[in-house]
């Protein structure tokens, strides 16, 4: 059994209760774009059919409307010739031919009544169509994202992350063993460049020291 029972169902339908009670979205969604391109194509093709017929009507009209017209000329002839009778008989089958155009007009009403719902049905399914097709891209789109969001989340908690970041930490501490041992080599060793730059720092004191000297020198004679 369909979702839509009748074409008033698809119109009057709610698209988003629908899908709110539905245990799979996704697929009511795609049932329901079915259902309504499915019912789209039988109104078309109903549709089709009536203006199959209006056109059919529409040569008979115009053949009838012809014939009313004959009549009536050869009424206008007959009483020219004064057949009076042969006037009345025409008339009587103009009469014929206009009844027969009236109700040809009847059924043209009728059929152009019938197009004129069709297209105005045509034009709510189109819509509804148009918005169960929105639905559909908003549905996939947010699977896509909630399960791209899932798979994140399983991999943070399956502990993998944690894993990771240990071994970064053991790496840094092999490392880190490693630099200290290097550096223990060195611990005391002078090298060539650490006497130079002792003999650099002994000359910058001595210096100071010397211009300390001469400071206290000159200030020692000013006060004398």
């Amino acid at each position: 059994m369909g979702i839509f029972s009748r074409f008033s169902d698809i119109v009057n339908s709610n698209i988003n209760s629908l899908l709110d009670k539905a245990e799979d979205p996704q697929k009511m969604v795609r049932l329901i774009i079915q259902e309504m391109e499915d019912t789209l194509v039988e109104v078309r093709s109903t549709s089709a059919r009536l203006l199959a017929e209006k056109k059919d009507i529409q040569r008979q009209q115009q053949r009838m409307e012809n014939e009313v017209k004959e009549w009536e000329n050869k009424a206008e002839l007959a009483l020219t010739k004064e057949r009076e009778d042969l006037a009345r008989q025409a008339l009587v089958e103009k009469q014929k031919a206009q009844q027969g155009v009236d109700a040809l007009q009847q059924e043209m009403d009728r059929v152009n009544e019938s197009l004129d719902k069709l297209n105005d049905e045509i034009g709510q399914l189109q819509e509804k169509l148009a918005d169960a097709k929105s639905r559909q891209k908003t549905i996939l789109m947010r699977q896509k994202t909630a399960s791209s969001r899932l798979q994140v989340k399983q991999q943070v908690d399956s502990g993998k992350v944690d894993d990771a970041m240990q071994r970064f930490d053991r790496y840094e501490a092999k490392i880190d063993d490693l630099e200290a041992q290097v550096e223990s080599y060195d611990m005391g060793k002078r090298t060539l460049r650490d006497e130079f730059a002792e003999l650099e720092n002994e000359g910058k004191v001595n210096d100071e020291l010397e211009a300390l000297r001469a400071r206290m020198s000159k200030k020692t004679k000013q006060d004398s």
